[in-house]
């Protein structure tokens, strides 16, 4: 197998799609990919058609969505309609990040109490969204928040304010512990257990506009934690044998995120219930939501060779090399989760006879 090291000696990156404006590309090939043919192409192809439900898949893949319903082969309809591109930067870059994140379950109560008494709230009244798109058709991924104040948009509340001040919102109910809420909101979406042992699933529905700030860097900085210890299990033991430094830490993350209740499991921004192992978080300035990727990592137990499904998004996910890898829930998903991090590589694949924009 040729190595993609050998591939970009020779080939220039370049932008080869008009479907992604930003996004440096090097053709590919199957060959390339590495493990590719020990796929599960019939599970691939069921959730490639799941995708197809979306507009953002269809506006992507087109007549592919509509011919992926009568298929008799499924690895002879994927490697004969869709061509692999390697996705790296401007400056050729091969390797990215992947982490891994999970859906988390919360005890709560409807009704506040001594125990259950952290509020997780729905997205404020007097959040206002701006879309700058129709005016400014290159801002059109960005939302630009605030709230009014006279006759001017200001920046809406940081976490920090949100408390002093309180928030102007509904409560969808109120959990037991402030490391939980705050962990929900990284994870973006979670189920919740009530007291009456009925479980609410509840997902993302804004945020207040503050750029994310990672909390595991902040006790770096502190010389609290060593930057090759940081986990989600290291920065949750931490927070908890410092309880009396708690909101000083969690409060270095400005950005505050708000739910909804979901009539279905942990779903992504795609709005499609999302599937272990299989969906992934990615910056959508780069790759398209609703995009069938390749990822190939190694991780030091094993290494991760597979087709994905670009189905959501998260505030840390940031450039183009680079997914966050949904791995379901439970205790094994976040002991999983909570120590992926490893060196990825990526490859989007495209309608074959897709016209290059260059």
């Amino acid at each position: 197998m040729v190595s993609t090291s050998e591939i970009n000696a020779t080939l220039k990156p370049k932008i080869l799609s008009k479907k992604l404006p930003k996004t440096y590309l090097i053709e590919s090939s199957y060959d390339e990919l590495p493990n590719f043919h020990n796929e599960n192409y019939e599970e691939a192809l069921k959730q490639f058609k799941n995708n197809c439900r979306t507009k953002k898949s269809k506006k992507l893949y087109g007549e592919l969505c509509l011919l992926a319903e009568n298929v008799n082969d499924s690895k002879e309809f994927i490697t004969n309609s869709f061509k692999p591109y390697f996705i790296t930067t401007k400056n050729a870059k091969e390797e990215g990040l992947l982490t891994g994140y999970y859906e988390p379950e919360l005890r709560a109560s409807l009704k506040k109490s001594k125990k259950y008494k952290y509020p997780i709230y729905t997205t404020p009244n007097d959040l206002i969204t701006v879309d700058l798109s129709s005016i400014y058709p290159k801002l059109k991924n960005y939302r630009l928040r605030g709230k009014v104040e006279g006759n001017k948009l200001i920046p809406y509340d940081t976490r920090a304010q949100s408390k002093t001040k309180g928030i102007d919102a509904e409560v969808l109910c109120y959990c037991d512990s402030k490391i939980d809420r705050f962990f929900l909101e990284i994870q973006g979406s979670g189920r919740v257990k009530l007291e009456d042992n009925r479980t609410m699933y509840i997902g993302y529905d804004n945020q207040n506009g503050h750029r994310y700030r990672a909390i595991g860097r902040y006790l770096v900085q502190k010389n609290e934690l060593r930057l090759k210890d940081v986990s989600l299990q290291s920065i949750k033991e931490w927070l908890v044998e410092n309880p009396s430094r708690l909101d000083e830490v969690l409060n270095y993350n400005k950005s505050m995120v708000y739910f909804k209740q979901r009539d279905q499991a942990a779903t992504g921004s795609l709005g499609l219930e999302l599937t272990p192992e299989r969906s992934v978080a990615v910056d959508r300035r780069y790759i398209p939501l609703g995009s069938m990727l390749y990822l190939n990592a190694d991780l030091k137990e094993k290494k991760i060779s597979k087709l994905v499904f670009a189905q959501d998004t998260g505030g840390a996910i940031k450039g183009s090399i680079r997914a966050d890898l949904f791995l379901g829930a439970g205790e094994k998903a976040l002991e999983v989760a909570g120590r992926l991090k490893a060196p990825l590589k990526l490859w989007i694949l495209l309608p074959k006879d897709e016209k290059k924009s260059i």
